[in-house]
């Protein structure tokens, strides 16, 4: 079966970030309600723009398993109110220090830096809220839900463990086991919880699962390893914030370790891996198949 084309992918991406943004709208406090120095902050970083990909992904996966669009979109939603706090927390000057973010200055260069830090909190604390309302899916459902992002953002291989290890060792010498570590857990286990989320939302076997745990895992590797070549072979312009950053600081990163080409090598592999996993589903995971690829021939 033929991948779908970049061009069709990107429609897809595109009605999936127009409905993410909707519901989004609908869930923030609105900017002037009390105190609205957070509610501006909080909205400024949600709508500055971004590609949308874990709620669309969410979405796709729980569509593939006969999922409900409204219970989809809002666990998608909240999974961008996690993504943008971590964005805002990473971008403060005692993490990564950036000053600029998809093309618009950060929230500590906008707001403060009590402001962003408070900002990111405020997202962290309403995506969970949004999961645990009422309505479907059911209780359990949700509770599974909450337990799978909790542990994808925590320090037992998820997103704080990795930015832990990712802090400790700029300017440092890493080795292979230590870059997939940090990759992993920065990256690819909140990907991951994307897909199984959007999975367990639509209540999939455990067979179901542990495809789209294994899709999950592989493309959010393999995503993170285009990021790393993009801050080396990409512009500002395109990408919305600083380029170079990760070899000024030493970081650890595919290209350094392994090189460029077998850095792209290793991450078309990966899309390979994540597709084939799908392949029981057959044109039913089409769209997941397609994002996957997509991930490697993106240019922001």
């Amino acid at each position: 079966m033929n991948p779908l084309s970049p061009e069709t992918v990107r429609q897809h991406l595109e009605q999936a970030r127009t409905s993410v943004d909707a519901e989004l709208d609908r869930l923030l406090p609105p900017a002037e309600e009390y105190p609205p120095s957070i509610h501006k902050a909080m909205r400024y970083s949600i709508f500055a723009g971004g590609k949308r990909l874990r709620p669309t992904l969410c979405l796709q996966a729980g569509r593939l398993f006969g999922g409900e669009e409204k219970s989809l979109l809002r666990v998608g939603s909240a999974l961008e109110l996690i993504h943008t706090y971590s964005l805002i927390h990473d971008d403060l000057p005692a993490l990564d220090d950036d000053d600029l973010r998809r093309g618009k200055p950060t929230s500590h260069c906008v707001f403060g830096e009590a402001t962003a830090i408070l900002t990111g909190d405020a997202l962290l604390t309403l995506a969970f809220e949004i999961i645990s309302d009422a309505g479907a899916p059911s209780a359990e459902c949700k509770l599974r839900v909450i337990h799978e992002l909790a542990h994808a953002i925590g320090t037992q291989g998820g997103m704080v463990g990795g930015q832990v290890i990712d802090l400790e060792t700029t300017d440092r010498t890493s080795d292979a086991a230590t870059l997939d570590y940090i990759h992993s857990a920065k990256t690819g286990a909140p990907i991951r919880a994307a897909v199984r989320s959007g999975a367990i939302c639509a209540q999939a076997g455990e067979g179901d699962l542990a495809r789209v745990t294994t899709y999950g895992e592989k493309v959010g590797l393999a995503f993170q390893i285009v990021d790393d070549l993009l801050d080396v072979l990409g512009s500002q312009a395109e990408l919305g914030k600083t380029v170079g950053k990760d070899g000024q600081q030493h970081k650890a990163t595919y290209p350094a370790l392994h090189g460029i080409e077998p850095s792209k090598q290793i991450a078309s592999r990966l899309v390979e891996e994540a597709c084939e996993a799908l392949e029981p589903y057959g044109e039913r995971a089409q769209i997941l198949q397609g994002i996957a690829h997509y991930l490697i021939v993106r240019n922001s």
